[in-house]
């Protein structure tokens, strides 16, 4: 393990030297919760409930939402995965006793280090315009599974990341099937409208995909739109779904190693 641990310290140092991205995503973060705030605003306007949620509950799902992105995320490690592969650098890995997925790995979690301190930041900075509108609720069960949860929901995210980045084997370019893959974890993950406003039917039906754990279902968990036993059943989905994810990833490099030419690097 120790040269993962390596690998997670040089990505560390290596995100610390772009902590501008990560603040410039803190500034849209902030103009992304102020379009929630005038949308469901105006939603609510006249409304003291939608769904059996008051505005408040609604503003801390999606600010709770927002935080979590900067902890779980995968941002831009398809795109990475896909330049290591088109540029040959991905040749160094096949000569030596690293395994891949766990190399990445390492690094997304570095990376979630550094985005998860300017997301609590942007946090602090936000908290006197929306304290009045928070309504967290106060049982101890919520914390204990909701940090499981984010963990398998990092796990899903940064898997689904390195199948897309794994395409490259395949396709020169990837960026239709990332906006594709982008567009329907943000409908399906509950980050647009929370996925408990949908008809039961539906829901039940997202319930059971992966996307429903890429987002909501933490934030459920930690807002209080999901109680104790739909929790526990969800845990035990999401924990079902991470394992294939990561099933998938390991199948999928080995195939796409098949139609691999390791030329450069």
């Amino acid at each position: 393990m120790t040269k993962y641990g390596q690998a997670f310290l040089v990505g560390l140092q290596s995100n610390l030297v772009y902590r501008w991205n990560f603040a410039v995503r803190s500034l849209f973060w902030f103009c992304h919760l102020l379009v929630v705030f005038i949308l469901w605003g105006a939603a609510y306007a006249g409304n003291p409930s939608i769904g059996g949620y008051s505005f408040s509950q609604t503003l801390t799902y999606f600010v709770v939402i927002f935080i979590l992105q900067f902890f779980v995320g995968a941002f831009n490690e398809d795109y990475q995965i896909s330049e290591d592969i088109r540029n040959g650098l991905i040749n160094q890995f096949l000569l030596k006793p690293i395994n891949y997925f766990a190399y990445r790995m390492s690094v997304f979690a570095a990376a979630r280090v550094v985005s998860g301190a300017f997301g609590i930041l942007a946090l602090l900075v936000a908290l006197p315009f929306v304290r009045g509108y928070l309504d967290l609720p106060h049982e101890g069960w919520r914390l204990a599974l909701g940090i499981p949860a984010m963990g398998l929901t990092a796990l899903i995210q940064f898997s689904l990341a390195y199948c897309f980045g794994m395409l490259a084997f395949w396709f020169l370019e990837i960026q239709g099937f990332v906006i594709l893959s982008m567009a329907v974890e943000t409908l399906l993950g509950g980050q647009i409208v929370p996925l408990d406003l949908l008809p039961p039917a539906a829901f039940n039906v997202v319930r059971f995909l992966p996307f429903f754990y890429q987002a909501y279902f933490p934030a459920a968990i930690l807002t209080g739109r999901q109680g104790l036993d739909f929790a526990l059943q969800g845990l035990a989905i999401q924990a079902f779904w991470a394992f294939v994810l990561v099933c998938l990833a390991e199948a999928v490099w080995r195939r796409g190693l098949r139609h691999h030419t390791a030329a450069g690097g």
